[in-house]
């Protein structure tokens, strides 16, 4: 038998034992989407993803999605969203990308701030790198999260 996950509400909230990690730049279109697909792909339902934008534009980096397809990855239900204080609240790490100041502090969070390249305006080979570090990291994390929760 494998792992048993318990969920259940709380004063309006849902509670779980999965740890939650969002994902926050500055429009949630590059950096943060390419980190929530990449985690999600890798954690395999073992960690909640979210991201989310401190000032989210219309639509998705092209050059993002396009990197994230070579790696047979569908971003294709994905959409920006703007940073919420529920979304915030119910991270245990919060993962910042280079949005700076824009991005509010929450109290009694873990924060890891990854200091990566703007892919915005950047054609596809200039973007692989980036997504190739972002993935680079995601794993990373991934295993600490893991390892840190046990079997």
């Amino acid at each position: 038998m494998g792992p048993v996950t318990v969920t259940c509400h709380f004063e309006g909230f849902l509670v779980s034992d999965k740890p939650a990690v969002l994902f926050l730049c500055t429009h949630n279109a590059g950096r943060s989407l390419a980190a929530r697909v990449l985690l999600d792909h890798y954690a395999g339902g073992r960690i909640s993803v979210f991201s989310a934008g401190s000032e989210p534009v219309d639509q998705l980096n092209a050059a993002v999605v396009a990197a994230l397809r070579e790696r047979g990855l569908d971003p294709g239900r994905e959409f920006t969203k703007p940073l919420t204080d529920e979304l915030a609240r119910g991270a245990d790490v919060i993962v910042t990308m280079g949005c700076g100041d824009t991005c509010p502090v929450y109290l009694g969070k873990r924060y890891i701030d990854w200091d990566l390249e703007d892919p915005a305006g950047k054609p596809l080979e200039q973007v692989r790198p980036i997504v190739d570090e972002i993935d680079r990291r995601v794993q990373a994390l991934l295993s600490e999260l893991t390892a840190s929760r046990g079997p």
